[in-house]
């Protein structure tokens, strides 16, 4: 079943805000479905373009939706408009289906201002563009304001930085409702680094090591990652995606910092463990994980730690 993602469209909207997030969603279209919703048919961007075929605000959005709240050119007054206050008024009557869980609220940039108007934000963790902190922290005197943070998460209600953060968040958000390889497969046809916030879970390393554009380090990482159980040699590796064993070397430890043996137990490690929180053995999950031994499994898991 795919995610709807409702973009709420105002006069004086920042337009990367609103097609940052877009764009990153719509490039993985078996996954979500885009609307935009708004109190008025057509909204001007702050590029001077307008937006037209905007659908009016529904009652309710289907359960499991994301509501999507862009910032604009100059909340100091482009929220204190008709139309934004109509929107205010909109969102204040989402407050119990969000707190339910029944559908989660994205702001992005100055989008929580508006949000924390609409009383959405009081206790909540959250964050906004860095002209904007003092002001958020006036109009949700109870939120807590996160400063220098890309993006923030509290019980469905996700903020972001400025502008461009919105593409970090929306990248984040694919990788949690449809795993990391979606997120990695919109993150590298956007040719844009797949990040994270300090106060997130350490990177997988499915992820951790993925933020270069070097094409032959991919396809050796993709070929790790679809079977790291297997008998993997450098030599076998290397001729895989066309490169000798040593210049793979090479090109491991200067754009990731990291061997490849390294790289591929570290792979390994993260299957094992999984094998294991899911009732597996030890053995089992040695194995499965492509160690030739539980002691193998325990030397690594020791290196990790």
């Amino acid at each position: 079943m795919k995610t709807d993602v409702w973009f709420v469209m105002l006069p004086g909207m920042l337009a990367l805000d609103m097609t940052g997030p877009a764009e990153t969603f719509s490039l993985a279209p078996e996954h979500f479905s885009l609307h935009y919703i708004g109190p008025e048919r057509e909204a001007a961007t702050s590029l001077g373009l307008t937006m037209g075929g905007i659908a009016p605000l529904p009652d309710a959005l289907p359960p499991g939706s994301l509501l999507v709240i862009p910032g604009v050119s100059d909340s100091r007054y482009q929220f204190d408009t008709p139309q934004a206050e109509a929107v205010r008024r909109w969102l204040t009557r989402q407050q119990p289906a969000l707190q339910r869980g029944d559908m989660s609220l994205v702001c992005i940039c100055s989008g929580a201002l508006l949000a924390a108007r609409a009383g959405l934000m009081n206790g909540v963790q959250c964050t906004t563009h860095h002209d904007v902190i003092a002001r958020l922290k006036t109009a949700a005197p109870q939120a807590i304001v996160r400063d220098n943070r890309i993006f923030v998460e509290d019980r469905g209600i996700w903020s972001s930085a400025g502008i461009t953060s919105g593409i970090d968040l929306s990248l984040h958000l694919i990788h949690r409702l449809y795993g990391p390889r979606a997120a990695l497969e919109v993150a590298r046809e956007m040719v844009v680094w797949f990040r994270r916030s300090g106060d997130d879970p350490q990177l997988s390393p499915w992820l951790r090591y993925r933020n270069h554009m070097h094409p032959a380090i991919h396809r050796a990482q993709d070929l790790l990652t679809a079977t790291p159980q297997d008998d993997w040699s450098l030599t076998t590796l290397a001729d895989r995606v066309h490169v000798s064993a040593r210049h793979l070397t090479r090109l491991f430890q200067q754009h990731l910092g990291i061997s490849v043996r390294d790289y591929l137990e570290q792979l390994r490690l993260a299957v094992a463990e999984q094998c294991l929180l899911q009732g597996q053995g030890i053995e089992q999950a040695a194995r499965a994980a492509g160690f030739s031994s539980p002691r193998q499994l325990y030397r690594a898991r020791q290196r990790a730690s």
